[in-house]
């Protein structure tokens, strides 16, 4: 069989959807969020081309739009491997963000879903800039910073306390 000429180059990386799922217990809380176009999704990501994983977070955000190489649109975040100078990218797909309700307490649900080329999220750690609200009251709770794993605060409207603990994740093949 005859060789192509273009020995050494990988064929482009394959269009992947990596769904984030987050697992929580809400107590007397609902629709929780990410806020905004400058919500920023912590993650890290692995080259697909040599397995090399960022030891930084990095953060994504919808407001976010770099050029993709020859013209073909573009994505969230292009970034070139430091190991094997791949580029590689992740897109938000924003009409796939969904809140997290009362009733998805304690269940896993998809609340984001990347498309990836050669950048897969290995890990994902939630910060500040998430919003929910009171499930009974509608009370708005914004700016909450899930760092710790747990989150709790007082709703004046029911006099209750409202909560959002033992905060989880998994990535999942979309």
């Amino acid at each position: 069989a005859e060789r192509s000429g273009l020995t050494g180059l990988s064929p482009p990386f394959a269009l992947q959807r990596v769904g984030l799922q987050l697992r929580a217990t809400l107590e007397n809380i609902t629709r929780l969020r990410a806020e905004g176009e400058d919500f920023r999704w912590y993650l890290k990501l692995k080259c697909g081309n040599c397995g090399e994983v960022s030891e930084k977070w990095q953060y994504l955000r919808l407001m976010d739009s770099a050029p993709l190489k020859g013209g073909r649109g573009s994505a969230t975040m292009v970034q070139k491997c430091k190991l094997c100078s791949r580029e590689n990218s992740i897109d938000i797909l924003s009409q796939t963000i969904k809140p997290y309700n009362a009733e998805d307490s304690e269940k896993f649900k998809t609340i984001v879903e990347f498309e990836c080329r050669g950048l897969e999220p290995v890990d994902f750690q939630p910060q500040a800039g998430f919003a929910a609200e009171g499930a009974e009251s509608g009370t708005p709770f914004n700016d909450i910073n899930l760092l710790e794993k747990d989150w709790n605060d007082y709703d004046e409207k029911t006099k209750e306390s409202v909560g959002i603990y033992e905060v989880t994740h998994k990535f999942v093949k979309c």
